[in-house]
């Protein structure tokens, strides 16, 4: 796998040294060798409690979310319905890679099997282009409720959200599965080290000693595919969106629509500007520090977990006061 944005994050493996004991011949290696944050191994534990806050962060969030929809019958919408999936996937994301970087940085556990190394580097990228496409689910959704709300429950039937839903798990799916077999193809006869504390798909394949053009190849029509369909999709979902909002006759009808797709918006925004941010600074940030490309890959998979479930919690009125309702309860 190599470009493949399919985690909406491209990679580009900057030189590192190769000891000899590392560069001999071998053309299936039995496990890599993860180094963590190349330059930083000093603050390895630091980051690491970072790392580890903003994963626990992440999970009560979104087991929050699940839990307070899953009570609350007035949550059993098409749009929480694709929240609550945006969260799965969100947990899955993180979990696929923390354990490890914690294991890496805690313990010095460096070693990945093989099979394990593509496995990793296929859910990551699968659920990466599963919360693409769930968002773009949501950015239809809210597109109905708003300019076509006498017809939203007639469109987005229980039938329609459940075929939306299957759509999405399958093109994430589907879309990556090549990458790991091409992956699998290669001979690797230069080192089994990988400078990363997960194994990126971009770094993994650069260790083969063949021709990987066909998986460069694949993995560019896939970034373009994903990117430019979904956020050309948002796009268009929120400046109709937006227009609606804006031919409302009064202010404060303006502003109470306007509140019930501002989490949306903030979330959309959080996602893509990490994937862009990390893929500018791969792309044409030759210059920038190795560990500063592994550390901003890290948060690109952690921050908008985290960040996802505060920002529909403090943003969406029914989730809040729902939340609200279940501490005073305890309190009480």
């Amino acid at each position: 796998m190599q470009e493949t944005l399919i985690c909406l994050r491209l990679g580009h493996l900057l030189p590192y040294s190769m000891s000899d004991s590392n560069t001999a011949n071998f053309t299936n290696p039995s496990v890599f060798i993860l180094l963590g944050i190349p330059g930083l191994e000093a603050a390895h534990v630091w980051i690491s409690i970072l790392f580890c806050t903003m994963y626990v962060i992440a999970i009560l969030g979104n087991f929050t979310i699940l839990f307070i929809v899953k009570m609350e019958p007035s949550l059993h919408e098409p749009m929480y319905f694709f929240l609550c999936m945006l969260a799965i996937t969100d947990l899955l994301l993180s979990t696929s890679t923390l354990p490890k970087t914690l294991n890496i940085f805690w313990f010095n556990s460096k070693e990945i099997d093989f099979h394990a190394c593509l496995t990793q580097m296929y859910f990551i990228q699968c659920f990466s282009v599963m919360a693409s496409g769930i968002l773009v689910a949501m950015a239809f959704d809210r597109y109905v409720a708003i300019c076509d709300p006498l017809r939203h429950s007639i469109i987005l039937t229980n039938s329609v959200v459940a075929k939306i839903s299957l759509a999405v798990i399958l093109r994430g799916s589907m879309l990556v599965m090549p990458n790991p077999i091409l992956a699998r193809q290669w001979p690797y006869c230069r080192t089994n080290i990988i400078p990363h504390t997960y194994c990126d798909g971009i770094a993994l394949v650069k260790l083969a000693c063949a021709d990987i053009r066909a998986s460069s190849y694949y993995g560019l029509s896939v970034a373009f595919l994903v990117t430019g369909v979904d956020v050309f999709f948002i796009a268009v979902s929120y400046t109709r969106i937006l227009r609606a909002i804006f031919s409302l006759p009064t202010k404060d009808a303006r502003l109470k629509t306007f509140r019930t797709c501002g989490s949306h918006l903030c979330v959309f925004l959080v996602f893509y500007i990490s994937a862009l941010f990390s893929v500018f600074t791969h792309r044409f940030g030759q210059n920038v520090p190795l560990h500063f490309h592994v550390l901003m890959a890290n948060l690109y998979l952690l921050v908008p977990p985290m960040l996802n479930p505060i920002i529909y919690g403090v943003r969406t009125k029914q989730i809040r006061d729902r939340l609200f309702r279940l501490f005073t309860r305890k309190v009480a």
